[in-house]
């Protein structure tokens, strides 16, 4: 779908957004029709999400004259008229911050539909009339990887609240031997091939990788337990300083023994108890372990006498292991390194409007590889990154580890 032709486009288009509308009417269904939900510093109000994402569609394409110009299109130039007059000052990150959006006088669920329903309709009239053209569908290309990168972030909030969406677990894996890889010399980032990537992920890399070892899977519930068990939470030799810090003060604040939303630990099985979707559930013991933070992650790896898997090494493994046992899909993972751009890497004009400004993230988050089983298939490749803090265990995120 990076590199989708007009046809693909409008398909893709408007099954996004029915799953953005069907998500809301979940959302609406638990929480009534103003969707109000608590003030939590890891998620935004899903009411106001789901108005952010007709916003960026329509400021991008329908009120951008200049929309042809594709990434070479200026951030700030002129904008026609929304058709939701206030469309602005509800759902432009730029103005509403972060705080205010629980305070916004917002429209209820079924004006924010109407306002769904109208921009897509008028995105899909103008996707008809555009050239089948990559700079052309540029913003039509953006406006689908948005959306769907949103549809998640409603997923992880849902999960984060207990609201139900009927969404299964990802089954069981029989546990596989690591796979070795020999050394190689691996290029990071997209390539300038004309398809859709995120400014974080676009840029040439040359890295030499030497020969490494790495799991087959990500880390399984019976493997986290056995961490748990041998005292992993109370051993502060396994955690770098920043990670006990973070960890005492969870602590502090819920008790923290075990990954987030973990309610019962089964030592001597080797499965938890899990809140998924506000319902607890038996999570086997060959399940992957979920919820869990770059510093668990790597107090694990720590503990296990391994460490977490560079992102070349994923890379790597990932493409050339796939015949080999290599499992993904899971969960989002974890990988060694902070996130730091590629060598020519040059701002998304619009990613500040979207508040996927990685930018401003550079050096403190962490990089995540893969997909988690809330991602949608389209948005799965293994070149794909996305980026958290150390601390953020309310997304679906794994991890996997390499030998020392």
């Amino acid at each position: 779908m990076r590199r989708a032709t007009r046809e693909q486009l409008s398909l893709a288009l408007m099954d996004a957004r029915n799953y953005t509308l069907q998500l809301l009417a979940r959302f609406e269904h638990a929480l009534g029709a103003s969707l109000r939900v608590p003030v939590l510093p890891e998620i935004v109000p899903p009411l106001w999400l789901a108005g952010h994402v007709a916003w960026l569609a329509e400021y991008w394409i329908a009120r951008n004259p200049q929309r042809a110009l594709g990434p070479r299109c200026p951030a700030d130039t002129v904008r026609l008229a929304s058709v939701e007059p206030q469309a602005d000052e509800w759902f432009d990150p730029r103005l509403v911050g972060h705080a205010e959006r629980w305070s916004l006088a917002l429209p209820e669920a079924e004006a924010v539909r109407a306002y769904l329903l109208d921009t897509v309709e008028t995105t899909l009239e103008l996707l008809e009339r555009t050239p089948d053209e990559d700079e052309a569908l540029y913003f039509f290309r953006m406006a689908l990887f948005h959306e769907d990168l949103r549809g998640e972030e409603l997923v992880t909030i849902a999960q984060t609240l207990g609201i139900p969406l009927g969404l299964e677990l990802p089954p069981g894996m029989a546990t596989r031997a690591p796979l070795a890889l020999p050394a190689t010399k691996w290029t990071l980032g997209w390539p300038d091939d004309h398809s859709f990537a995120l400014d974080i992920e676009r840029g040439h890399e040359a890295v030499q990788v030497p020969e490494f070892e790495i799991d087959a899977q990500p880390v399984t519930w019976a493997q986290y337990v056995e961490f748990i068990d041998d005292g992993g939470y109370d051993r502060q030799d396994l955690w770098q300083p920043r990670g006990w810090d973070w960890l005492q003060a969870e602590a502090q604040r819920e008790g923290r023994r075990g990954p987030r939303h973990v309610e019962q630990i089964g030592i001597a099985s080797g499965a938890v108890m899990q809140g998924f979707f506000g319902k607890p559930m038996r999570m086997g013991a060959t399940q992957v372990a979920m919820h869990v933070s770059w510093w668990e992650a790597d107090a694990w790896a720590r503990w296990s006498g391994r460490r977490l898997p560079t992102e070349a090494e994923w890379e790597i493994a990932a493409v050339q292991a796939a015949r080999r046992g290599w499992r993904w899909g899971e969960v989002r993972e974890w990988t060694a390194g902070t996130l730091r751009p590629f060598a020519g890497f040059r701002q998304d004009a619009w990613a500040a409007h979207a508040e996927l400004d990685a930018e401003t993230m550079f050096g403190a988050a962490r990089v995540l590889r893969g997909a988690s089983f809330a991602t949608r298939a389209r948005l799965r490749h293994v070149r794909a990154r996305a980026w958290a803090l150390p601390g953020r265990d309310d997304g679906f995120f794994g991890f996997r580890t390499c030998a020392p």
